[in-house]
């Protein structure tokens, strides 16, 4: 009997999050509950880690019951088995590539996440703040290369299963179309607005795309309402509203 294939996407890079940490204490322990513990995450970012995957995979990974005499519990299903092993070899070959590379930056590159995302930023986490202990929000501050500040909003369990924590290196991506650029003059510094110069504009009807040389070299990317004065070599400001900031780990 042939077997569904997984998609590959499933798999991601064992050292972005806990996922697939969680998935292999639903084996161990065949518990949710259990594996949660076991992964330092609460009960419910186990949960969506466990969702996250099955919608990547494409199928379903985790037989759960609820209750009832045995006290309820989760096994793994042959998809989810085939994930883990399949998670296993690719962390293998992942680590033997990297290996024969030069240093971090050159993994960072290698590994980059995939998207239709203009912009990845290089930065690390500086200071976690949640406004109290039931709200589900959690506002990430992020130190860029070259001394810029981001800030990310993004739900707690997200933060538990990246393992967030300050000094921990990351990426910070964003949509090209959510990043507002105008000239520098007359702008309030702060988190979320990045100083820089324009190092390329492209003209249009309505708006320009802009490529900014931010202070330490990074290059990001936005756009500009019609008319401004912005021209290759102008300071100008980039505002990213941290509702729109995707963070990733950096390896």
């Amino acid at each position: 009997m042939s077997t569904r294939p997984l998609s590959t996407q499933a798999l991601g890079d064992a050292q972005a999050d806990k996922r697939l940490q969680i998935l292999d204490g639903v084996r161990r322990h065949g518990s949710i509950s259990q594996a949660a513990r076991a992964a330092g995450v609460s009960y419910k970012a186990a949960w969506q880690a466990v969702h996250t995957l099955t919608n990547l995979a494409g199928e379903a990974l985790v037989d759960s019951s609820v209750g009832g005499a045995g006290g309820g519990g989760a096994r793994l299903t042959p998809a989810g088995e085939r994930l883990l092993q399949a998670a296993g070899r690719l962390a293998l070959a992942r680590h033997a590539a990297l290996s024969q590379l030069g240093g971090a930056g050159d993994a960072t590159a290698v590994g980059a996440p995939r998207t239709s995302m203009r912009n990845t930023l290089r930065g690390r986490v500086s200071e976690l703040v949640r406004a109290g202990p039931r709200e589900p929000l959690v506002r990430v501050r992020v130190a860029l290369d070259g001394g810029d500040e981001l800030a990310a909003l993004i739900t707690r369990e997200s933060a538990e299963l990246l393992g967030l924590a300050p000094g921990l290196a990351l990426l910070a991506l964003s949509k090209a179309t959510a990043v507002r650029v105008a000239p520098a003059a007359g702008a309030t510094p702060g988190p979320g607005v990045l100083a820089g110069r324009v190092q390329r504009i492209y003209r249009g009807t309505q708006h320009d795309e802009v490529t900014l040389t931010l202070a330490g070299g990074q290059q990001l990317v936005g756009f500009a309402e019609r008319p401004n004065r912005l021209r290759a070599g102008s300071a100008a400001v980039a505002r990213v509203d941290e509702r729109v900031v995707v963070l990733a780990l950096a390896g």
